[in-house]
C-alpha cells in the first residue's frame, strides 16, 4: 500500500502548469514496497526492482561480425592485394581451431574466431582464385569482429532499478541467460463512476439517463500502464455509501480513480464523501480540456496505510487529457519508475486558431500529407470536450504552450500522438 500523509497533494496556487503537475505528482511518494520474482516473458510492462547486472560477457565471445574470411592482419601486404590459401571452415556454432599463418580462414556470422586472426573481410569484398582468396587493401584491425563484451561486460550494469521492462530490455535480459526478474508488484487501481444518470453498456437505459463511458475508458488506459485494475462499478447519488465504497476500497488499493462528482454543486456527492473519510484538495491545472482535478488521501482500516485518491473531470476529452498529465505520471513513480514527459513532433498546422494566453491548450487533429509531401495536421471540426469522437476520428493532440495566443496556417505546431499518451 502507499504511504501517504493527509496533506500529500496540498496546493494553494491558482493554477499549475504541466510542468509544476509533473513535479508535484510524485513529491514525496513512495512507490510500492512489495517485489516479486516473474519469469521472463511475464516482466513485460512491469517495473524492474532493482538492477539487473551482467552475469556474462555480451557478446560472451570474440565472433566474426559477417560471412567472410578471418585472417592475421600482420600476414597482408601494406598497400597491396593479397593472396592467402584458404585453411579452415568455421560455421557458427563450431568451436574454431587455431589458424595457421599465412592463412584465410572461410567464417560465418556469429562463428568464434580462431585463435590468432583479429580482422575478417566480407565475402563480397574479396575474390576467389582457386584454393586462394584476394584480399584488397585498407582494412583496419579489428573490422567485422565483436569482441566478448562488446556490447555489455560480465559484472556490468544491464538496466537500472526502475526500468520499465518491454520487449528490447526482455530480449537483453534473455541475450545474458536470465529467465526470471525481479519486479515490483503491480499498483492496484480501483476505479468507479457515480450518478443516478448513468448506467453500464447492456442495461437498458431509462429516461434522462446515458451510458458510462469514462469509467471503460480509464480501465483500458490503466491496463495499457500494466495496472491491476478493480471495477467498483457505478455508486449512485448517497454519499454515505460512496464514503463507504472509499474506504473499503482503501484498504487493498493503492488508488482509487473516478470521473466528475468533485464540483461544489450540492449534488457533487464523490467531493463531500472524500471529505467525509479522508482529505480533499483541489487542483486547477492551466491547460484545456481539463482544468479541476481533485487529488486526495483515504485512510484505510489498516493503521499506517492510505490510498490516493483522484478525481477526474467528468467529460471524456478532459478525462483523456487529465489522465495524461496526473495520473499517467503519478502511477510511474507509485509504480518504481520515473514520471516523463511525452515527446512532441514537429508537423505543420493546416488550420487557424486562437487561445487565451497563461494557459496550455490540447488541439484534436488528424495528420494528413501535404501536397509538397509535409506531414500536416487538420483540426478536428468539434472542440466540445464531450465530443468522444473527436477522439475516434483524429490521431492526437496539438500542444499550444502558454504564451501562444495564435496559429495560422503553415506554422509548425508540436503533435504529441495518442500512443505516447496512453
Amino acid at each position: 500500500m502507499a504511504q501517504l500523509s493527509s496533506d500529500q497533494f496540498a496546493f494553494g496556487g491558482q493554477l499549475l502548469s504541466v510542468e509544476e503537475a509533473l513535479s508535484r505528482v510524485g513529491a514525496g511518494l513512495s512507490p510500492v514496497a512489495e517485489t516479486e520474482e516473474v519469469a521472463l516473458l511475464d516482466a513485460d510492462g512491469r517495473i524492474l526492482a532493482g538492477p539487473l547486472v551482467a552475469p556474462v560477457n555480451l557478446p560472451p565471445f570474440f565472433n566474426s561480425a559477417v560471412d567472410g574470411y578471418a585472417v592475421r592482419l600482420a600476414d597482408l601486404t601494406p598497400g597491396a592485394e593479397t593472396r592467402l590459401a584458404i585453411g579452415s571452415r568455421v560455421p557458427a556454432g563450431a568451436v574454431a581451431a587455431a589458424s595457421r599463418p599465412a592463412e584465410a580462414v572461410r567464417i560465418f556470422t556469429g562463428a568464434p574466431m580462431p585463435e590468432g586472426c583479429d580482422t575478417v573481410f566480407m565475402q563480397e569484398d574479396v575474390r576467389l582464385d582457386g584454393d586462394a582468396v584476394m584480399l584488397p587493401p585498407g582494412l583496419a584491425a579489428g573490422a567485422n569482429c565483436r569482441p566478448a563484451g562488446e556490447d555489455l561486460p560480465a559484472g556490468g550494469l544491464a538496466l537500472a532499478a526502475g526500468r520499465l521492462m518491454a520487449p528490447e530490455t526482455i530480449a537483453l535480459a534473455a541475450a545474458l541467460g536470465l529467465t526470471r526478474v525481479t519486479v515490483r508488484r503491480r499498483v492496484r487501481v480501483a476505479v468507479f463512476s457515480t450518478g443516478n444518470e448513468i448506467v453500464s453498456p447492456g442495461t437498458p437505459l431509462g429516461p434522462a439517463q446515458l451510458y458510462d463511458s469514462n469509467r471503460f475508458m480509464l480501465q483500458a488506459l490503466l491496463r495499457r500502464l500494466g495496472v491491476a485494475v478493480t471495477d467498483l462499478g457505478i455508486l449512485g447519488d448517497d454519499r454515505s455509501a460512496i464514503a463507504a465504497a472509499l474506504r473499503a476500497a482503501a484498504t487493498d488499493h493503492d488508488l482509487i480513480l473516478t470521473s466528475g462528482g468533485v464540483s461544489t454543486g450540492e449534488e457533487d456527492h464523490v467531493k463531500t464523501a472524500v471529505e467525509a473519510v479522508g482529505s480533499l484538495t483541489f487542483w486547477r491545472l492551466a491547460i484545456k480540456p481539463g482544468r479541476p482535478v481533485a487529488m486526495g488521501v483515504i485512510p484505510s482500516d489498516r493503521p499506517g496505510q492510505s490510498a490516493a485518491f483522484i478525481g477526474l473531470p467528468g467529460n471524456p476529452v478532459a478525462v483523456f487529457v487529465t489522465f495524461a498529465h496526473v495520473v499517467r505520471p503519478f502511477l510511474a513513480v507509485l509504480a518504481g519508475g520515473a514520471p516523463t514527459a511525452p515527446m512532441a513532433l514537429p508537423v505543420r498546422s493546416a488550420f487557424p486558431y486562437r487561445k487565451k494566453t497563461g494557459r496550455r491548450e490540447y488541439v484534436r487533429v488528424a495528420l494528413r500529407r501535404g501536397a509538397d509531401g509535409v506531414i500536416e495536421a487538420v483540426k478536428h471540426p468539434r472542440d466540445g470536450a464531450g465530443v468522444i469522437t473527436s477522439l475516434t476520428e483524429t490521431d492526437g493532440l496539438i500542444e499550444l504552450p502558454e504564451p501562444v495566443e495564435r496559429v495560422a496556417p503553415g506554422e509548425t505546431v508540436a503533435f504529441l500522438a495518442y500512443a505516447l499518451l496512453r
